[in-house]
């Protein structure tokens, strides 16, 4: 029964990740079709990432009351209803109404399956997990891909998700008894009862030492992924003289370095444990970014993305991991949801700001930026691992 849930979570991420990227595919067909600027899709992400943000915040007290199982499938129901949506809209104004129940299902989703992975599981499949997510995010735009080239256009794309969606919510569904229902009860644990007494609010959760710590680390890790994503081409193409069919090619080495990394990850996790494995990754990172700032060859820059991919790989889930080590069981949910908020946070505010950077004075400044961002990480890390209880 263990190993039966564990593939339908397996089963469950790789369908997570397949809607996360679809918008900047289907984009470029969309905004002529709806007779929009093509900035408009800033609004539709910013919409989404505003209600996953809320709906991290809320985990805990959703969680607590109703169950991890029953939170994912809520959950990954109102993702598919609002990819529906999607596939039936024709006007910029239904996409941001249908953006709404988008962002609230995937921040519940997200906090509480990591949540309860980290409670339950390894921390090898924590690491393959979010592999498996990489595997979903990839697939999205070919589905996306496949639609358009075939003439069935983008509103297709997403009906075609929106299914595979449902599906997983009947799987979702079928599966509530072989969820563990099991109350955590740890040294010291808070006894919560169904009203949600004693659910942590913001205010309390930041007063527990290193909280604030592993905010600003999640904020940092996800501000250098998603800098890194959405700014590697230009840069390549505008520094670095790459042409940008060649550039936007190399770029996926950083999203390769990623995906490959986590499966090595996973593996590795069985010799070193989560801390050591968030210093590699951060050793790496630094590498990768020390070889993008060498002058010289093209080679040096590419070599840098991989290595900015592989060291990316394991911060993520294996933070997450540490959350109940850290801060103990029955606060691992509230941090979580947190830790979400801020990755959310960090994803929305930092690209933008290095794009001032880069228009103001130069897209040269990239490596720069994201040792800057990195150096913060590493100080947060290290106060993390410094200030927080272990139970």
């Amino acid at each position: 029964m263990t190993n039966l849930l564990l593939a339908i979570i397996y089963i469950a991420f790789i369908c997570l990740g397949l809607p996360d990227s679809l918008l900047g595919a289907a984009w470029p067909a969309m905004y002529q079709e709806l007779d929009v600027p093509i900035s408009y899709a800033g609004i539709i992400s910013m919409i989404i990432a505003l209600g996953t943000i809320i709906s991290s915040l809320q985990s805990d007290r959703l969680t607590r009351k109703m169950g991890a199982e029953k939170i994912t499938a809520i959950s990954v129901a109102m993702t598919a209803v609002a990819l529906f949506g999607f596939s039936i809209s024709h006007s910029f104004a239904m996409l941001c109404v249908w953006a709404i129940p988008y962002g609230l299902g995937a921040g519940s989703v997200d906090a509480s399956l990591n949540n309860y992975v980290a409670l339950h599981y390894q921390s090898r499949h924590m690491s393959w997990l979010h592999c498996m997510w990489g595997v979903g995010a990839t697939l999205g735009p070919y589905a996306m891909g496949f639609a358009l080239t075939h003439g069935a256009g983008w509103n297709a794309g997403y009906q075609w998700i929106g299914l595979l969606q449902l599906v997983l919510v009947m799987i979702l569904v079928f599966s509530l008894p072989l969820w563990q229902k099991k109350k955590i009860r740890a040294e010291g644990a808070l006894e919560v009862d169904s009203d949600g007494k004693n659910i942590l609010t913001l205010k309390s959760i930041l007063h527990i030492p290193g909280a604030k710590e592993v905010m600003l680390c999640f904020f940092c890790y996800c501000a250098l992924e998603q800098t890194t994503s959405l700014w590697a081409s230009s840069y390549l193409t505008l520094y670095k003289g790459i042409s940008p069919e060649i550039a936007a090619g190399f770029a996926s080495l950083f999203f390769i370095g990623i995906t490959v990394g986590r499966v090595i990850s996973g593996f590795a996790t069985m010799k070193f444990n989560d801390t050591q494995m968030v210093r590699i990754g951060q050793v790496l990172i630094l590498v990768g970014v020390l070889a993008m700032l060498i002058p010289g060859t093209q080679v040096l820059s590419l070599t840098g993305l991989i290595f900015i991919g592989l060291g990316c790989a394991p911060i993520y889930p294996c933070v997450i991991h540490s959350t109940p080590a850290h801060f103990g069981a029955e606060h691992s949910q509230a941090i979580i949801g947190v830790q979400m908020a801020s990755a959310y946070i960090g994803t929305c505010m930092m690209p933008p700001l290095f794009g001032i950077l880069a228009n103001r004075i130069s897209v040269a400044l990239l490596p720069v930026y994201l040792l800057g961002v990195l150096a913060l990480m590493v100080v947060m890390h290290e106060l993390l691992s410094k200030k927080a209880n272990s139970y």
